[in-house]
């Protein structure tokens, strides 16, 4: 897919890596559906992002809500007349230990809450914005793709149960539609990112940093540039769907 004047809708879009991802979108000429819970972020990325001379809305929407999503997508339909690709990146965290036991007495354990949060916004908000993506994809006849972030973290990794349980889900999402799309021209796949310099590492004390660091090949943690890269890869090879990139510096070898 070549991205001049396509449409994409971006999740997470007003921060982060959904920001750097949409900063690659617009750099290639195509027009963005920001959506975001901040409505003061998703104006200053309207602002950045317009200045580049292609069209960005911006819609306040709960991933994990189904009629919150549902009316966004309507929205956007509205607003754009039909999509050409997805990138499903909204994620939270809730990290904790299944269970931290001292001296032989439970001290804590991970709460149903704190588990079922991260599923809703990670798992089933992945589903309900693909599956509202895909359906104006479909109705429209074009041709799109839909891009859903995973992690290396996915495989497991102590005190995540409740992401590691959501970004493997989403892998196996992506596969499935791969394959359930692919009638109807639309590709599908996934990034698993590894640890990635944002505001949040930067601001972790110098050794917890460095072990971070010293666990990669590549000597370094990865910058947000190069998981929107890895998106811009996906957009343009049309042979690709149904797998899974592993952007992580070497670390889950």
């Amino acid at each position: 897919m070549n991205l001049k004047d396509k449409t994409i809708v971006v999740t997470g879009g007003a921060q982060g890596l959904g920001l750097e991802m949409a900063r690659m979108v617009a750099a290639e000429g195509a027009h963005l559906a920001l959506l975001d819970m901040n409505a003061e972020q998703l104006t200053a990325a309207q602002n950045e992002l317009s200045a580049t001379g292609v069209t960005v809305r911006t819609y306040v929407c709960n991933v994990a809500n189904e009629e919150s999503v549902e009316n966004t997508f309507a929205a956007i339909a509205a607003d754009f007349g039909a999509i050409d690709g997805l990138i499903n990146n909204a994620g939270i965290l809730r990290d904790g230990l299944l269970l931290k036991f001292k001296d032989g007495e439970l001290v804590s354990k991970m709460s149903h809450q704190q588990f079922q949060s991260v599923i809703d916004v990670n798992l089933t908000g992945v589903f309900l914005c693909g599956r509202e993506a895909a359906a104006l994809m479909v109705k429209s006849g074009r041709k799109g793709v839909i891009i859903n972030m995973s992690s290396v973290a996915r495989s497991g990794n102590m005190g995540q149960t409740n992401y590691a349980a959501s970004k493997a889900g989403v892998v196996a999402m992506t596969v499935t539609w791969a394959r359930e799309l692919g009638r109807y021209g639309i590709r599908v796949g996934a990034i698993a990112p590894g640890v990635i310099r944002t505001a949040m590492t930067d601001a972790m004390k110098p050794e917890a940093r460095d072990r971070l660091v010293a666990m990669k090949p590549v000597g370094r943690l990865g910058e947000a540039t190069e998981i929107a890269h890895t998106a811009k890869y996906i957009f343009e090879n049309d042979f690709f769907t149904g797998r899974v990139v592993e952007v992580d510096g070497g670390i889950s070898m």
